[in-house]
């Protein structure tokens, strides 16, 4: 079993499950920000778990930019709903607003903050398995 295929593939269903939660049983309508992640993140949920079944470590140069590209939306729409500066390049100007906040715990915690968490933990474990990937294949 591989740890950082498994971590990366328990983190996608996490975020998976999240989202749907949040726009399901709480009926948070998400944004385009939201779909856009929505559409890198779900995607992720179903490979990694067929790559950690097969415990195929060769996944990462396909998983990685999809992974990569959803952390830079996620982050992005942090920095829009946190800094008031950036609204005015807002690129939501029909239906629910990017900036708009649905979940603020602790007074810092948001939805895209999650995403941008779940993306990382991706990323990170992504980049550690294609570490030791190549360690093996050059011993």
């Amino acid at each position: 079993m591989n740890k950082s295929l498994f971590v990366a593939w328990i983190a996608a269903v996490i975020a998976t499950l999240g989202s749907l939660y949040f726009s399901e049983v709480m009926q948070f309508i998400p944004c385009t920000l939201c779909w856009y992640q929505r559409i890198f993140m779900y995607p992720l949920a179903i490979v990694l778990g067929i790559a950690f079944y097969k415990n195929d470590r060769r996944i990462y140069p396909y998983v990685l930019p999809l992974s990569i590209t959803g952390m830079l939306i996620s982050g992005y729409h942090m920095l829009l709903q946190k800094i008031p500066y950036l609204k005015q390049f807002e690129m939501c100007k029909t239906g629910v607003p990017c900036s708009e906040d649905y979940l603020n715990w602790l007074g810092f915690v948001t939805i895209p903050m999650l995403a941008f968490i779940a993306f990382t933990i991706i990323t990170i474990s992504l980049v550690i398995l294609a570490r030791s990937h190549e360690e093996v294949t050059v011993d």
